[in-house]
């Protein structure tokens, strides 16, 4: 059952403007909204991290002192969940959210750290700085169509890379990071890698390939890059193109059905991937290939 997240409903029925919206994997949800000239006050359930993309310079936040701003680009704030704040939107605003619940956090806490905190308390920040965040949500969440199924596992690597910064760095108790011996057994890693190419085309996410190797989605990541020298959503993603192009370049399919086979339900966003690796578009190498 998906988690409703009363930000985002909170803000619905305000002047913000919902842009896009996606639910990934364990019901961690983002939403790409636009504000100006609105004052809204939230207290949720849940934890909220807000990323500014454009404008918000005109952005305050009430404090026992008066307005506080000191919005801009690349900043972002952290919400915790019971944390009651207002805002006065004064002028352009575009930012993304990430909502995750406590027990998103926990469970990020179990796969790092293989024990389970009892609590994971969050600060509170407004207006801040770091360029750790700034590049996850940049590279990741504003660099891809959150609508594709085929960039489901980058969103959602994204996000847990997202809240694992949090609790490394935001959370009221520090931990120390295990390290990594090694990859995954040979025989794990052939089993997964045959997994992810017979399932290429469906919206695969980091959850069902580390179920493949029984491992949580944490370690799996970090075993997975250790073996392949690729994080998971590039090594499918490579996967997907290198299908692609045996399949344009050996068989009559219609690209649209190429596209199905790979993971994307548009031929479009298909065709733009295509190019990018490729350097041609699929019908291009296809009539290449005729001559």
């Amino acid at each position: 059952m998906t988690h409703s997240y009363a930000t985002l409903e909170r803000l619905q029925s305000q002047n913000a403007v919902l842009r896009e919206t996606v639910v990934l994997n364990s019901d961690i949800q983002l939403a790409a909204w636009y504000n100006n000239c609105d004052t809204v006050t939230v207290e949720s359930d849940h934890h909220t991290l807000s990323l500014y993309v454009a404008d918000g310079y005109e952005s305050y936040q009430k404090t026992p002192h008066g307005w506080k701003n000191g919005g801009g680009p690349d900043r972002f704030c952290l919400m915790p969940q019971s944390c009651e704040s207002t805002w006065d939107i004064r002028g352009d605003l575009s930012f993304v959210h990430l909502y995750c619940t406590d027990q998103h956090l926990k469970r990020i806490g179990e796969q790092i750290w293989d024990r389970s905190p009892v609590a994971i308390q969050l600060e509170e920040k407004s207006f801040a700085d770091d360029a750790k965040i700034t590049a996850l949500y940049r590279q990741f969440l504003l660099s891809c169509d959150w609508q594709q199924p085929a960039n489901q596992l980058t969103l959602s690597s994204a996000s847990t890379l997202l809240l694992t910064h949090l609790i490394q760095n935001y959370a009221s108790v520090q931990w120390r990071l295990p390290s990594v011996t090694g990859g995954l057994a040979p025989s794990v890693l052939r089993n997964v890698l045959a997994w992810i190419d017979a399932n290429l085309s469906q919206p695969l996410t980091l959850a069902d390939l580390a179920a493949q190797a029984a491992l949580s989605e944490y370690h799996f990541a970090r075993m997975f890059r250790q073996s392949t020298g690729l994080a998971p959503h590039q090594y499918v993603m490579q996967r997907r193109m290198d299908h692609a192009e045996q399949l344009v370049r050996n068989t009559a399919l219609p690209l649209t059905d190429i596209a199905l086979a790979c993971g994307f339900s548009s031929a479009s966003h298909f065709s733009n991937r295509f190019k990018r690796v490729q350097g041609v578009t699929p019908s291009q190498l296809r009539a290449s290939h005729l001559r």
